[in-house]
């Protein structure tokens, strides 16, 4: 399961920061992408938000270190 919403992810990443070349792995980070700042945040949960059909709390979004833990969330709640 986590496979393929690692796929589904990574075009979300891709399509936000409009950059074709981005691959993202659980232990990604904002540092590992140059353009990821904290509006550019607002806007990669949000297009998550939409493609997953979840609602990340403030808690969670503000908890996440890494797309290791987007993923783990998407997953417990299940996608559709």
């Amino acid at each position: 399961m986590a496979e393929g919403i690692n796929e589904r992810l990574n075009e979300v990443f891709r399509d936000v920061f409009d950059d074709e070349s981005i691959n993202v792995t659980r232990d990604t980070t904002a540092d590992d992408i140059d353009d990821w700042d904290s509006l550019e945040h607002i806007r990669l949960v949000t297009a998550v938000e939409r493609e997953f059909g979840v609602k990340f709390t403030m808690r969670e979004v503000s908890a996440m270190k890494n797309v290791g833990e987007m993923i783990d969330i998407i997953a417990a709640r299940g996608t559709k």
